[in-house]
């Protein structure tokens, strides 16, 4: 059995912050606005995981409003996810992700998320794709003002399929 879900996530650029990426700390001057670490790229993909089994999204799992999650570390609510009983079940098959930011430039940091994000599933990272684009100045993200992320998921359930 085959499963398929997809994920997006947009946080605004502010000064003071950390950037996380895929489970990456980059080297910028801003960081993404919010409750948690706010690496949009993380919350993509748990959506995507989430959506794939109809398991709600990351705001029911980790409200915005409970301070259990103020600061959270995205790649630890993401195996929080992968852990539970109702998901621990399904293995990933390939994960296809795009952020869309105009800087900071992401091609030398894709190697490392793609191998950050790998460990969090326990996955060979040619399962990982992650793209980089931007939207050519245009809307908030065009202007540095917010960036966003996409993700796409396909799961295949453990018992189905010989480990590979």
């Amino acid at each position: 059995m085959l499963r398929i879900g997809q994920g997006y996530d947009l946080h605004r650029c502010v000064a003071g912050r950390e950037l996380w990426l895929g489970g990456v700390h980059l080297p910028s001057l801003w960081g993404l606005q919010g409750h948690s670490d706010a690496d949009a790229l993380l919350h993509a993909i748990t959506d995507a995981v989430l959506g794939a089994l109809a398991l709600g999204d990351i705001g029911r799992w980790f409200p915005d409003n409970d301070e259990k999650w103020r600061g959270a570390n995205s790649a630890a609510l993401l195996r929080r996810v992968l852990d539970d009983p109702r998901v621990s079940g399904w293995r990933l098959v390939n994960l296809d992700c795009t952020v869309i930011t105009e800087k900071p430039k992401l091609a030398p940091h894709i190697p490392t998320m793609r191998e950050a994000i790998a460990g969090i599933f326990q996955c060979s990272s040619e399962r990982i794709s992650i793209k980089a684009k931007t939207n050519e100045h245009q809307d908030a993200i065009g202007q540095g003002a917010a960036l966003a992320a996409q993700a796409i998921v396909l799961l295949r359930r453990a018992v189905d399929y010989p480990e590979d």
